[in-house]
């Protein structure tokens, strides 16, 4: 290949495919969303989901297939997202999405698993190997620490080296490893002081050489900041095209001495490395889209769904309701309308929907009426709610569906409180105070406050439930299914009990994780803090005793007995609980290191035998750079939740002592209050200086900076915030959540990346020119704005006759 071949092989031919190189036989692939369901666009091309792409079955996200706790499931989902891939041509599959669930208010969480890196892990990588056994690529995304959307396109990740891998890398080693990933998605934030696409730290140190990854990494698009770092560190491959740009940038720093060729030539290899693997399935076994058995796989969304419903709460058993129910009244818009997936670059256009509202009225159930109670995106709706109310009085049971709108829930942008729409909660408020059992059906990617929780006869959470999850929802509301999902996150009862709480999204710069190993519930049962729902979490319409738990050195075993009267699913969850974690040492008290399903009839038991977990008795010791055994007595715990424990057994573990942490400095630390954890603590846990948290103030803009930080300038600078913002807002008004968001995202976008994402329209020149205007020298950068638009013109021209 010539200097210029490989370069080329380095970016995107365009929005969703790769360059070919004709001459050498090196054909084109296409890269494409998404995680629950394919995103195959036919027209204009987008990565937020703004144009329509070609009917695919639409699977509950991973918000929701986490709740199933179910390896098998996930792996058949993954089976049918590569078979739709294929029949499509498409050999990379973007996802899935991993990242930890750091906070509940995260605008991608729906797209993420768990606050739980071994969950985590283990489903994205059961999805990684169903995937790819159709010949496509899965890409394990977002590398790493992806945490939130404010800001994420320059977002400094501030995390200290343990926390780094027990809880943000510990998920993408194991689907990494276990799912022999193909393709690896960097993310677009920086990663202590470094992008994530150019940190030779993650992609290089850890992704490579620790790990072994063997295959490609491709940014997540419009994720490049500098190509040649990018290469240097281990990115193969830039998405979307930008024109020829970056490749010009390869070949002058190989030419000049600043890129050594045999860097590319490994990128290179690794790209062409992909095209064979991908090809292979293409080559033997073709798959035409007339193929695909959309109807089954339809079935097996239904399927997902009916798996991943966490019933919450059912007091005096009202549920399952059976033809003694009486007069049921529907109430809540997302009966009739459901909000089954998330917004943005996953936005999935579904073969089908079913609606809960349908399947109840073809149920056995008296339904005498449905009124939608409420207006999507919190609008004025008192008619709807008195309308509601009337019905309700009518009934003998009142079925709610209440949750989160698109406007709460979307790729590139955070959400800005944790309660559901005040209208909705009015709603609930007038319907309690009747004399009317209620039944909650919850929709949302991610936890919620519930104030009415005590207040409501029971609670059951669909999540997002993909396509089929109104059907699921109605079978399990009528006991045709006995709900045996568990929550894959933790419920607090109020958002400012989350330990990130008062600074996440709040910040500029950086985003410090505080809280270092505490994510989720190992803080709140490390501080012993009330919760709505604890982790692990879900009830049924049976009852299960656990008996004979026996740990050894590699695994325990326990026996699950079904003690009710109907068929059940128990999730059987295994936590060690770590030597005087709860007595001054900076640990969980108590970890997930093992889970196992197990399907039961009335009556019927099984013994169980459920493998620890590769890290399961160790911590990660930053001095030494390596995981460390830790010695001592465990008790092996087999619970129903992390708040549930049924059993106990000790087991002595051979290891060293506990690294030392200097646990004089870190009082927070060893107490786990770590919502009290201050800057010279912190910078203690960290054995640095902490970076400055707030943009600094009156600095010129450059190319690496937002088009966010044009707030508050004025002049021209607050002009171009306020005509985004203000557009923004006023499409929300008009009831376009999803574009509104999209429209904002533009704040998060660098500078540089105008001129990458415009397709060659805007030169870096012209970007130079814009940032002269917007530094107060409004009639200057006017003029060097067209000046170099004209140069531009020319050039194009001019290349374009070569």
């Amino acid at each position: 290949m010539t200097l210029a071949e490989k370069a080329s092989l380095t970016s995107g031919a365009n929005f969703w495919n790769t360059k070919p190189v004709a001459r050498l036989g090196v054909p084109s692939i296409m890269l494409t969303d998404g995680p629950h369901g394919l995103r195959k666009q036919g027209g204009a091309a987008d990565h937020l989901g703004l144009n329509a792409s070609i009917p695919a079955t639409c699977f509950p996200p991973a918000a929701a297939l986490a709740n199933s706790w179910d390896r098998d499931l996930v792996g058949r989902v993954g089976q049918a997202l590569g078979d739709e891939a294929a029949a499509e041509r498409v050999s990379v599959l973007l996802g899935p999405g991993l990242n930890i669930k750091r906070n509940p208010l995260a605008g991608r969480n729906f797209e993420y698993f768990s606050e739980d890196p071994l969950l985590s892990g283990v489903l994205a990588a059961a999805k990684v190997r169903g995937i790819q056994s159709r010949g496509v690529a899965a890409s394990v995304k977002h590398f790493a620490v992806n945490s939130q959307e404010t800001h994420r396109m320059s977002i400094d990740e501030i995390v200290d080296e343990r926390a780094l891998h027990e809880i943000y890398l510990e998920g993408f080693r194991i689907a990494i490893t276990e799912g022999d990933a193909w393709t690896v998605m960097s993310a677009y934030n920086k990663v202590n002081g470094t992008y994530a696409n150019e940190n030779r730290h993650l992609l290089g140190d850890i992704l490579r050489q620790r790990w072994g990854f063997d295959g490609l990494v491709v940014t997540d698009w419009g994720g490049n900041n500098d190509r040649v770092r990018g290469l240097l560190a281990g990115n193969a491959l830039e998405m979307p095209s930008t024109n020829g740009v970056t490749d010009r940038e390869v070949v002058h720093a190989v030419e000049h001495g600043d890129l050594d060729e045999a860097v590319l030539d490994d990128r290179v290899g690794e790209l062409l490395a992909l095209i064979e693997r991908t090809r292979a399935r293409t080559r033997t076994q073709p798959v035409e889209a007339s193929a695909v058995d959309y109807d089954a796989h339809h079935d097996l969304a239904v399927e997902a769904a009916r798996r991943s419903i966490v019933l919450l709460e059912n007091r005096r058993s009202i549920l399952p309701l059976g033809e003694g129910a009486g007069k049921v009244a529907v109430i809540g818009d997302f009966a009739a309308r459901p909000r089954y997936q998330g917004a943005g670059s996953s936005l999935v256009n579904p073969t089908r929907i079913d609606a809960a509202l349908d399947a109840l009225r073809e149920s056995e159930l008296d339904v005498i009426g449905y009124e939608p109670g409420f207006a999507r995106m919190d609008r004025r709706s008192s008619g709807c709610r008195r309308r509601a109310i009337r019905l309700a009085r009518r009934a003998d049971v009142v079925l709610l569906f209440l949750g989160l709108d698109e406007s709460a829930e979307a790729e590139g942008v955070d959400r800005s409180h944790m309660r559901l729409a005040e209208n909705q909660l009015a709603l609930v408020r007038e319907l309690t105070a009747l004399d009317v059992p209620v039944v909650v059906v919850l929709a949302g990617g991610a936890a919620v406050e519930l104030p009415f929780a005590d207040d409501v006869d029971a609670i059951v959470h669909s999540s997002l439930a993909g396509q089929g999850g109104g059907r699921a929802v109605a079978e399990v509301l009528t006991g045709q299914v006995n709900p045996g999902g568990r929550l894959a996150e933790t419920y607090p009862i109020r958002y400012e009990d989350v330990p990130s709480s008062a600074t996440y999204g709040r910040t500029e710069a950086t985003s410090e994780h505080r809280e270092h190993v505490y994510v989720g519930y190992r803080y709140f049962d490390k501080v012993d803090a009330a919760v709505r729902y604890p982790f692990g979490h879900g009830l049924g319409y049976t009852t299960f005793a656990y008996s004979d738990l026996s740990a050894g050195p590699t695994s325990a075993i326990v026996t699950v007995t079904n003690t009710g009267d109907r068929a059940g699913t128990e999730t059987v969850q295994l936590y060690v609980e770590a030597p005087d974690a709860a007595a001054g040492v900076i640990r969980a008290p108590r970890e997930l290191r093992g889970f196992a399903k197990v399907d039961l009839a009335p009556g019927e038991s099984a013994t169980v035998e459920i493998p620890y977990a590769e890290h399961a008795f160790d911590v990660f010791d930053a001095d030494a750079d390596d995981w460390r055994t830790i010695g001592g007595r465990y008790s092996v715990l087999a619970a129903a939740s992390s708040r549930d424990i049924r059993l106990r057994a000790e087991l002595e573990v051979a290891g060293s002592p506990m690294p030392s942490t200097g646990t004089s400095a870190l009082p927070h630390y060893a107490t786990g209050r770590v919502e009290l954890v201050g800057d010279a603590e912190y910078a203690a846990l960290l054995g640095r200086e902490l970076p400055p948290s707030m943009w600094p103030a009156n600095q010129p803009l450059t190319r690496d900076d937002i088009v966010a930080r044009t707030r508050g300038r004025g002049g021209f600078a607050s002009l171009m915030h306020g005509v985004i913002d203000g557009a923004s807002r006023l499409v929300m008004r008009l009831g376009r959540p999803l574009t509104a968001n999209n429209i904002r995202f533009a704040l998060d976008l660098p500078f540089r990346s105008i001129s990458r994402l415009s397709g060659g329209s805007v030169s870096d020149e012209m970007v130079d020119a814009l940032l002269i205007a917007v530094n107060g020298r409004f009639w200057r950068g006017a003029a060097r704005f067209v000046a170099a638009w004209r140069t531009h013109r020319r050039t194009a021209r001019t290349r374009g006759e070569d």
